[in-house]
């Protein structure tokens, strides 16, 4: 791990809240002038410690109304067909997040937005259980998200 200090920590938690902040006010409010702010930026991108810069959609605005959370159990456990169903779920447009899992009786945890039971239906039916590997599924659906963060804790 890169060392950070607590400016570093003080700029990383400002531009997770708000990635959109300019170079100028983000100097200001970590007290330093802007040039060097931004080559504080810099490092912590090329370091890796900032991924990425995006801007979180609200599902429900945009007709995603079901989050399902779904459990996969493959037919075998090898590295290839872990690898498959890794690629072929990402292709899939409704997979949000995959997690590999241990401690339950399935390998894989994903978390899906769909519109409604309808959509669920159709992906479920027609994709996911039709990829290579797949050989049970068992989903719990959402019913609300009452912590849901995006700012890490540093």
């Amino acid at each position: 791990m890169t060392n950070i200090d607590n400016i570093d920590r003080q700029i990383l938690r400002i531009v997770q809240e708000d990635a959109k902040i300019s170079n100028l006010e983000l100097a200001e409010r970590v007290n330093l002038s802007p040039t060097p702010c931004a080559r504080r930026v810099k490092h912590l991108e090329d370091a890796g410690i900032i991924a990425q810069h995006i801007t979180l959609l609200d599902p429900e605005k945009l007709g995603l109304n079901l989050t399902a959370m779904i459990s996969v159990t493959m037919d075998r456990h090898t590295a290839d067909r872990f690898e498959k169903f890794e690629r072929d779920a990402t292709a899939l447009p409704e997979v949000m997040e995959c997690y590999v899992v241990t401690g339950q009786d399935s390998d894989f945890l994903i978390k899906v937005l769909v519109r409604d039971m309808r959509h669920y239906e159709e992906f479920l039916l027609r994709r996911l259980t039709k990829l290579e590997g797949v050989s049970g599924v068992h989903t719990s659906f959402v019913l609300r998200q009452p912590i849901n963060k995006h700012v890490l804790p540093i």
